[in-house]
């Protein structure tokens, strides 16, 4: 499940160790997007169909500075569709601060859109215009915006007058290998819309998630730029997030499947918790992310939705195979509930 980033060739030196910028800020330290104070500088990610409120409040509860929604369509709310405007736009008065994240490609109605979402309370909305996936990129949102720039501006000044909040946005490095055209939009879109800090991927959108992350190119964008640069892709790890923040120069670090299942890493990174969690620890905070994600949505669909969760936190524990394909499998949450205390106790589970 987790991404796997390769060392980079002849490297040989442990990640994280350099090359180190000495008198750089450590992770723990704030950092402001413009009026906006963010109490350290390791963020949580983006996480389509997954970063909820209550995964972003989970991420807040380990210690990181700030959390960003999962990707919400501006159609969806610009149009009031129910489970955008409701389930999507619901914000946990501890999460803050929190920014929104919209996609999309028209600016009028990102302009709505970031109305809308401002309402619900966030501290920024963030925009993409990295998502690699092709069903987002044949709508020319996400990362397709790259070969349009000059739409590109336009929906950044968009989502800034109708929010009236500030605007951040989260970019690849270009499109195919070779590509800075990402690099070059970035710069622009601070320059030339006023965006508060840019999110760098520094991977082109071929390839995906794939291949190690260029970390000199976002170091070339930190020094080019006057607004916050925070880097991600590649940080599975706490090493690997620390080895980012120095070899890329950023100012915070956002992690995203590094996160799943395994919130530590955000109490890690901050100093806040050294030694890894037992058996008990995960399982007790799974049990709170099924008890919060019925609090969400209501048990029958809990239950179902909860079934990706699952492995992100087994596969920090030694548990059976059967019990797991029970776990795995089985779409009620109350059972789920047995099975997660079973392991837990380290008693029988199984029906």
């Amino acid at each position: 499940m987790r991404e796997t980033v390769p060392e980079r060739p002849g490297s040989r030196q442990p990640p994280g160790t350099g090359p180190p910028d000495r008198g750089r800020p450590s992770l723990a330290d704030p950092f402001r997007i413009a009026d906006v104070e963010i109490p350290n500088r390791v963020l949580l990610a983006p996480l389509a169909g997954i970063g909820n409120w209550f995964v972003r409040l989970q991420a807040k509860r380990f210690g990181a500075g700030m959390a960003v929604s999962e990707m919400v369509s501006s159609f969806g709310l610009h149009y009031g569709n129910e489970r955008t405007t409701t389930e999507l736009m619901r914000i946990h008065p501890d999460e803050h601060p929190v920014a929104i994240q919209l996609f999309g490609q028209d600016p009028d109605v990102m302009r709505s859109a970031a109305e809308v979402a401002a309402r619900s309370g966030p501290d920024l909305i963030d925009l993409n215009m990295g998502c690699p996936v092709p069903k987002v990129r044949k709508t020319g949102a996400g990362a397709e915006l790259l070969s349009d720039p000059e739409l590109a501006l336009d929906l950044a000044r968009a989502a800034a007058e109708g929010s009236g909040l500030p605007v951040t946005v989260k970019i690849r490095s270009g499109l195919m290998p070779g590509d800075r055209s990402g690099f070059d939009l970035a710069v622009r879109l601070v320059e030339e819309a006023g965006v508060a800090a840019i999110g760098f991927h520094p991977r082109v959108a071929k390839q995906g998630h794939k291949g190690f992350p260029d970390y000199a190119m976002a170091r070339e964008l930190n020094e080019v730029i006057d607004v916050p640069m925070i880097i991600s892709g590649g940080l599975s790890t706490a090493e690997a997030s620390r080895r980012a923040y120095e070899e890329s120069g950023a100012d915070a670090v956002m992690i995203a499947r590094g996160s799943l299942g395994y919130p530590w890493v955000f109490a890690e990174l901050t100093g806040q918790q050294a030694e890894p969690p037992d058996r008990r620890e995960i399982m007790d905070e799974l049990l709170w992310v099924m008890d919060r994600a019925e609090e969400h949505i209501g048990p029958d669909r809990a239950g179902r939705y909860l079934r990706k969760f699952y492995p992100w936190y087994l596969d920090r524990i030694d548990v059976p195979k059967l019990v797991r394909n029970e776990l795995c499998q089985t779409a009620g949450i109350d059972r789920a509930r047995e099975i997660v205390a079973g392991i837990r106790d380290g008693e029988p589970v199984l029906a």
